[in-house]
């Protein structure tokens, strides 16, 4: 578990399913991840994230606000799936409700997931991706402290060909 002024990253429950869900299903949020996903999609996912608390000790974190104890999303770090540029590495996520954007949570809650990566795991760099067009999430990229690497930008390969979102910018930050 990471805690911040206003955050709270913990593990999965089951109890998370229906929020994450509703999360998942917001046109807004899917507008950067490729679209909505259903319930089922959703519910995969939280058990993908499960598995890889329970194999590597840390995941995308159910993102909980303190003031609410509200699910908003989740924020967190995994090993970059295989098919990506640098299989294996320490990928920093997020993915917060529309109604908890704008606020500063990405940052704070990125942030803290960047210092206890490198406090906790044996890692010498970490790394984030988005969409070329996803300048928000871009800048939490920045204010965080990672940089642009241009060089190591790619097509998402999960992506069909003509897809808007499939250019993806890569950023990273070394130990």
């Amino acid at each position: 578990m990471i805690e911040t002024e206003r955050l709270i990253l913990r593990p999965w429950r089951d109890a998370d399913r229906e929020a994450f869900a509703a999360i998942n299903g917001d046109p807004r949020v899917g507008d950067w991840l490729g679209g909505p996903i259903d319930r089922a999609q959703s519910d995969a996912l939280v058990d993908r994230l499960m598995a890889h608390q329970a194999q590597h000790g840390f995941c995308f974190f159910a993102a909980e606000r303190k003031a609410d104890t509200r699910l908003v999303g989740m924020i967190g770090a995994k090993r970059m799936d295989d098919d990506l540029p640098e299989p294996g590495a320490v990928e920093l996520g997020w993915r917060l409700h529309p109604d908890a954007q704008g606020q500063g949570l990405a940052t704070e809650g990125a942030a803290a997931v960047r210092d206890w990566s490198f406090a906790r795991l044996d890692a010498d760099q970490v790394l984030a991706i988005t969409a070329a067009s996803n300048l928000p999430s871009q800048a939490v990229m920045r204010r965080i402290g990672l940089a642009h690497d241009p060089a190591a930008d790619f097509d998402h390969p999960r992506l069909a060909a003509d897809h808007p979102l499939r250019r993806h910018v890569l950023y990273r930050r070394r130990r």
